[in-house]
């Protein structure tokens, strides 16, 4: 029996006034070990930056494989995260082997690509353009020449001491839970801690994508699994991201927010209207239906309290027809039996024989946000309501060259056969049935590459064929500009330091606070440096390219003073002026004396990327002590009372806020 050890966390990490820091401050580095380190890292610093220089193919696509090893030692030193005196031993291990690694790029003869086993490898991320690490088990049998191999992406635990450091040192020395025959497996760091949510599940997508560059992956034969947290990501990853594997095995760890924290946490629970709503991110149980295409085997101890995961998805996945497969290992607490290993493993095998299905003759989709708006063959366009329940099912006839659809809270999609994947005849126009209607005998012919695409819009009550038409000075939500706050810091960003004065010193000085929590913190919790530029050094280049995060208000930062004007809530000279459009009067005005406006929109600048007033990611200290906390805590906009202080829940007193309409306007209520 493999033992894992559970979170540490219970009922003494439920009181927001005593909140432990997360990750803990590491141990002091005697003085001869310090200076040993910073001139081994001076050496290394050195024959990086060499390589940097160079402009090959070669380098530019390794080199992320040799910087991972500097940014381990380097953090672990500069940040005080060695957690044991072992560590110290470890970094100046992963300094020579990072030398070793740059020695061998600098004379274009790296070994590791090649190398079968336990390989430690990299990539810069979009979001900041910090290199994060991965690990990966390279089966004996691995051939850059050979067929195509399966993959499977295994998520760790929750490790609140899992720096760079103890990540790739564990990537290094053990293989861990699972290694398949002829089978690459893919361990995603994750940015952390955070169940591969938020930056940390665009970590284990880049990660992924850097392995199909460099490996020969099957792409029908992709799997999510883990255990503990990393079951917890696995459950996600499935819900969220089901036409890409063939295969789920989550285990223990927790599948939605509100019922984990009360069973397992003993945490009294008493949140916002929009909280509430924003618990559907996350929350498997509300996209269980997408399961029906995927395979899925959970696996639990039977005496393991976080057994509650599968269960409650067992009983969100029986509403629709669907039995859970749950093998539960007997008399186990917090860990994986190894007779249930070998269960697992002969189901896995015996699933990826067949291999993911990419064209299934149905599709069931759930979706309450548009990040996510895609399974098989059937995309989401438009919603009627972001965080209610969207859905789509799906059938195609081949024989009788039909597809049929019935929705509910959307109001445009797409059906897309790619090339060669269309099932259906090239002589006879595809008949489209939409809720019952009929449409489309005149909806187009399979194309002579066998791809067959079809969009569709809602006017009123009728659905017609076609994209949407432009609509004069409107932006509708859409996928990858949907919001809320948090959707921001899931793609490139910059922070853009105010360098006026604000209209108010207590603006002024939370505004700067605030930035500074926000730059340290997200080293903290999502492992980068976060990028910040003045806001008169923002460049075209900038707008084009990044989520713009403006910190101050329209006076102190020329930037927002730049858009204040075509945003959703108007922030003047005067107040803060919270109205809808078609209001006769504002729900709320807020005085600039002693409010800030937090909010994300469309940039006016450039539609295609965000704009965001005073706010990072949203969830904060308290949240970090359980995994399950760690969503998002404010919707599109929110207003600060200043009078009241920061503290690890909020940024100061919300005193009002809401999310926008899909065209980007202000509701009028809830």
């Amino acid at each position: 029996m493999c033992s894992l050890s559970a979170a540490a966390d219970g009922p003494a990490d439920n009181n927001p006034q005593t909140v432990r820091r997360v990750p803990k401050l590491g141990i002091e580095v005697p003085a001869d070990k310090r200076a040993a380190l910073e001139e081994q890292l001076g050496g290394f610093d050195q024959a990086i930056s060499r390589l940097r220089l160079r402009t090959d193919p070669l380098t530019r696509d390794l080199l992320p494989d040799v910087e991972v090893y500097y940014k381990a030692a380097s953090w672990a030193l500069k940040y005080q995260e060695f957690f044991d005196p072992k560590e110290i031993d470890v970094a100046f291990a992963l300094i020579k082997e990072g030398m070793t690694r740059a020695e061998q790029l600098d004379q274009k003869k790296p070994l590791w690509p090649e190398q079968t086993g336990l390989v430690v490898r990299g990539y810069v991320s979009k979001i900041d353009g910090s290199v994060q690490p991965y690990g990966l088990v390279i089966p004996k049998s691995y051939s850059d020449k050979g067929p195509r191999v399966r993959c499977d992406i295994w998520f760790h635990g929750r490790g609140e001491t899992l720096s760079e450091l103890n990540f790739i040192n564990g990537r290094r020395t053990s293989i861990g839970e699972y290694a398949p025959a002829d089978t690459i497996v893919l361990h995603p760091y994750g940015r952390y801690c955070n169940a591969a949510k938020f930056a940390g599940e665009i970590d284990a997508l880049e990660a992924l994508d850097a392995v199909q560059k460099h490996y020969r992956i099957d792409e029908d034969r992709i799997s999510v699994r883990g255990f503990s947290m990393g079951g917890a990501s696995a459950w996600q990853f499935a819900t969220h991201y089901t036409d890409r594997w063939f295969a789920a095995n989550p285990g223990a760890g927790f599948s939605e927010t509100p019922d984990f924290l009360k069973t397992f946490q003993k945490e009294t629970l008493n949140p916002t209207w929009w909280e509430q709503k924003l618990w559907h991110w996350y929350d498997c149980t509300d996209w269980a239906a997408n399961l029906y295409n995927l395979p899925t085997i959970a696996y639990s101890g039977e005496e393991d309290s976080q057994k509650q995961a599968a269960d409650i998805m067992a009983e969100a996945l029986k509403k629709e027809g669907i039995t859970l497969t749950h093998i539960i290992a007997p008399k186990t607490k917090h860990s994986i039996h190894k007779d249930s290993k070998v269960e697992i493993e002969k189901r896995m095998a015996s699933i990826a024989a067949k291999g993911r299905q990419p064209i299934p003759t149905r599709v069931t989709f759930v979706t309450h946000s548009l990040r996510y708006n895609r399974n098989k063959w059937v995309g989401v366009d438009e919603l009627d309501s972001h965080w209610e329940p969207a859905r789509v099912t799906a059938y195609f006839d081949a024989k009788q060259h039909r597809v049929m659809l019935w929705t509910k809270n959307v109001s445009a999609l797409t059906v897309d056969f790619p090339a060669g994947s269309a099932p259906f005849n090239f002589d006879q126009d595809v008949t489209l049935s939409i809720n019952d209607g009929q449409h489309g005998r005149g909806a187009g012919r399979v194309q002579s590459d066998r791809s067959w695409r079809m969009q569709l819009h809602r006017s009123g009550s009728d659905w017609k064929i076609g994209p949407r038409p432009a609509e004069p000075n409107i932006t509708r939500k859409t996928h990858g500009l949907q919001g809320p706050i948090d959707d921001a810091f899931m793609d490139s960003f910059i922070f853009v330091r105010p360098t006026g004065k604000a209209r108010s010193e207590a603006m002024d000085k939370w505004s700067k606070a605030e930035l500074e929590r926000a730059i340290e913190h997200w080293r903290r919790h999502f492992r980068g440096d976060a990028r910040v530029k003045d806001d008169k050094d923002i460049t075209d280049a900038d707008i084009a390219s990044a989520n713009l995060v403006l910190w101050g208000d329209p006076a102190s930062n020329s930037v927002m003073g730049r858009v204040a004007g075509e945003l959703p809530i108007q922030w003047n000279e005067k107040a803060i002026a919270v109205k809808a459009a078609d209001a006769p009067q504002p729900r709320g005005t807020f005085d600039n004396e002693n409010h800030a406006l937090i909010l994300i929109a469309p940039n006016p600048l450039n539609r295609k990327r965000y704009v965001v007033l005073n706010s990072s990611f949203t969830f904060r200290d308290y949240a970090y002590l359980n995994n399950a906390r760690q969503v998002p805590m404010l919707p599109d906009w929110a207003v600060v009372d200043l009078r009241t202080p920061p503290n690890t829940v909020w940024p100061g007193k919300i005193v009002d806020a809401g999310f926008f309409d899909e065209k980007w306007r202000l509701k009028k209520e809830h």
